[in-house]
């Protein structure tokens, strides 16, 4: 029994959580929204669609940005940060699932969208689209279980039919992070202006390809360090200029579409819109301006810190869309229950614990094909990835 007690300090702290967890559960399923959230009829969504639906969503995105960059495009260099890619959406995807889970009036009926069909509805869309692309990533993973197992004649099969999986994956990844922006095209009126444009699923599409960049440099960080693994520097190096590419594109998109509606005059609005609106944009554009320069580039902890940065930015853009900029016309100020947060922590913490688990016991990470080291030239501290014997 003592090897199951917690023994460090953060495992006491997840031990505490999960318990405070499971009370929140209970409260949920045994008193219903009225009880375990501030959630009401006016603010009928908050944190649980805010962070862990909407955020998550986008966080688990480097699952199709890195399969379409290796499978799609051949860019075989990168494949050594495929399946911590893979591992961390689909963990991303079980945990929204999850998430919903709470958030839905009736959680029992969560599969009424796969029978009852609204084609009409953007959100029967984004059901369907969930559930299909939880599902790919579940067989693009699946060859990782299979090579743990032995099973070499079941992983040759499925890889011979990957290809079209992956292409399958990365249609519907593309079809529902646009559409979660969909989802407010119609709060015009309701949206704040600084937050609310038409072009909402091109900015949440964009924004997504960037925080799969970003998500993939932080995992890869944490993996080197949790698990005393040489960090794949020259692909971490090129995976942050693309990420300060993508991210120029989507603030430029951005202010063009806010000059051209002339929303920039919102920011003089008292309340806390506008300078919840400029701490999201300092989260973005800094961490754009740090990837640009040559130095960050070869400082792995300013990287670390400029990526850190910037999925703060993309959280605080999301909860802007999903609760500040819609308290105003709804009339209320919302403020998530101790219930809700709780909760929330909870999911992070069981996909960071599953996560280290299934890097404990599954081949995720695989060593680096051939090394750029000398042409990218490595910072002191940090060695060259391994390269394969065969």
């Amino acid at each position: 029994m003592s090897r199951f007690m917690p023994r460090t300090f953060w495992q006491w702290v997840f031990a505490a959580l999960m318990a405070l967890a499971a009370y929140a559960t209970y409260i949920r399923i045994f008193y219903g929204l009225g009880g375990s959230t501030n959630l009401s009829d006016e603010f009928p969504w908050g944190i649980w669609v805010g962070f862990d639906i909407l955020c998550g969503v986008g966080l688990a995105a480097g699952g199709f940005t890195l399969a379409a960059i290796v499978h799609i495009f051949n860019i075989e260099e990168f494949k050594p940060v495929v399946r911590p890619a893979i591992l961390t959406a689909f963990l991303g995807y079980v945990l929204v699932v999850v998430a919903l889970m709470f958030d839905l009036g009736q959680p029992h009926r969560v599969w009424h969208p796969l029978v009852h069909w609204n084609p009409r509805s953007v959100m029967f869309e984004v059901g369907w689209c969930v559930t299909l692309y939880t599902t790919v990533l579940f067989l693009e993973f699946l060859p990782v279980v299979l090579e743990r197992l032995g099973l070499k004649k079941a992983r040759r099969v499925l890889r011979g039919v990957m290809l079209p999986i992956i292409i399958m994956g990365v249609i519907l990844s593309t079809l529902h992070q646009s559409s979660l922006g969909s989802l407010y095209l119609i709060a015009n009126g309701k949206l704040n202006t600084l937050w609310y444009t038409p072009l909402l699923p091109v900015l949440f599409y964009i924004s997504a390809i960037a925080v799969g960049l970003a998500m993939t440099i932080f995992e890869s960080w944490h993996s080197s360090k949790a698990f005393g693994r040489e960090l794949e520097w020259p692909l971490i190096q090129k995976l942050s200029r693309a990420l300060a590419v993508v991210i120029a594109v989507y603030l430029t998109m951005r202010f063009l579409d806010l000059s051209r509606r002339g929303a920039w005059a919102a920011l003089e609005d008292p309340g806390w819109e506008s300078r919840l609106f400029v701490l999201e944009i300092m989260l973005t554009a800094v961490p754009m301006l740090l990837l640009f320069r040559e130095k960050t580039r070869q400082n792995p902890h300013t990287m670390y810190v400029a990526v850190t940065m910037f999925l703060f930015g993309f959280v605080v853009n999301r909860l802007n869309i999903a609760v500040t900029g819609m308290e105003r016309a709804a009339g209320v100020a919302y403020i998530p229950k101790w219930t809700e947060v709780v909760i929330t922590l909870a999911i992070v913490a069981a996909g960071f614990a599953i996560f280290a688990l299934a890097a404990k016991h599954l081949p995720i990470f695989e060593p680096a094909h051939g090394s750029e080291q000398e042409a990218e030239g490595a910072p002191n501290g940090v060695q060259p990835a391994a390269t394969p014997g065969d």
